[in-house]
């Protein structure tokens, strides 16, 4: 099974209809897609991206499958996560999905870094139910991938509160981490 896969697995278990939850790195909209059918249309899905290319790419793809009703696309870092929310999404957010790196098919000059993905984090944890579930996809392969794997993997540890887990899943190429109120393997 793909890391993205066993991550929507993973999400699929805490995330249900009326809900609220972040894709902060929208990308082609694949998370996203994935999310906004877990929220239904009573819930509402926050997709973050610095490129307006991605946002393109996830608005065709959520029309396409008519998901478009519940999610807002935001134009933006996902460091600017709590400035872009709504006030009342503090404490119920359900899920905040990353997948770092670069946008698959784009400008592999642009990628995700940790001055911007470090403080994300923060705000996700400060956002996030408390049983509530944060999923980071990192791939290690291209340029400043693997210094910001272990830099996310290091906040996490740091952010975890004591009721919560941090699950590493391997693979040869990315990791996937998880900060949940219960462990995933």
């Amino acid at each position: 099974m793909h890391l993205t896969q066993r991550a929507h697995q993973i999400i699929s278990q805490c995330l249900h209809p009326g809900q609220l939850a972040v894709d902060a790195t929208a990308g082609n909209g694949h998370d996203c897609c994935f999310l906004a059918q877990r929220v239904s249309s009573k819930g509402t899905v926050f997709a973050f991206d610095i490129q307006l290319q991605a946002l393109q790419s996830t608005a065709a793809r959520l029309q396409q499958l008519g998901l478009s009703k519940q999610v807002q696309l935001i134009h933006s870092g996902h460091e600017h996560m709590r400035n872009e929310l709504p006030g009342d999404c503090q404490g119920r957010i359900q899920a905040v999905t990353f997948n770092l790196g670069y946008l698959p098919h784009g400008d592999k000059s642009i990628t995700t870094t940790s001055s911007s993905t470090l403080p994300a984090l923060q705000q996700a944890c400060e956002l996030l139910h408390p049983e509530g579930i944060i999923t980071v996809l990192a791939y290690r392969g291209h340029p400043g991938g693997l210094e910001e794997s272990r830099a996310v993997e290091e906040q996490l540890q740091a952010l975890a509160n004591p009721d919560q887990y941090l699950s590493t899943i391997e693979s040869p190429g990315p990791v996937l981490l998880v900060l949940a109120p219960h462990r995933h393997e």
